[in-house]
């Protein structure tokens, strides 16, 4: 599967307690993409999130779904500060 950054813009700041982590874990499932970890932003309007998907219209379907954000969607490749062999 390949790897997205996605960055969503929220109106107003994000309650990460109020979450539904199940229903989005259901939802992602449902379309085949896996949420691997965000980051939110120091005012908590704004997430970048890592996701593995097959492609970007399966982010923006469970995104719609969901009734959340997918404003931006950007391929990426992993790499560290380590070169893997």
């Amino acid at each position: 599967m390949a790897l997205f950054v996605i960055e969503r813009n929220f109106a107003e700041q994000l309650d990460v307690d109020g979450l539904d982590r199940a229903g989005i874990k259901l939802v992602n499932d449902d379309v085949g993409i896996r949420w691997v970890y965000s980051f939110l932003s120091a005012d908590k309007k704004k997430t970048y999130c890592l996701y593995e998907a097959p492609n970007p219209e399966a982010i923006i379907e469970a995104a719609a779904r969901l009734g959340i954000p997918a404003d931006v969607i950007v391929a990426v490749e992993q790499i560290g500060p380590v070169p893997v062999a």
